[in-house]
């Protein structure tokens, strides 16, 4: 698991999928949540402004990240 740090309190789901390497683009990140691909905290999420927090883990692929604030 990789762990992403953040300055702020929250990032957007898309801007972690660009950041982490998932996506080059946000358009790849939309159609990669609208294949159902994306998993937040054992959930399915299709939301690519889904605001994430410290502790919050994002699967998807071979990924898996964990947020961390501070």
């Amino acid at each position: 698991m990789q762990e992403i740090k953040i300055t702020g309190d929250t990032i957007r789901l898309g801007q972690l999928l660009k950041l982490g390497g998932v996506v080059e683009t946000g358009g790849d990140g939309k159609d990669l949540l609208g294949s159902e691909a994306v998993i937040v905290n054992g959930s399915v999420e299709t939301r690519r402004g889904r605001q994430l927090h410290d502790g919050d883990v994002v699967e998807v692929q071979d990924w898996e990240f964990r947020i961390s604030a501070g």
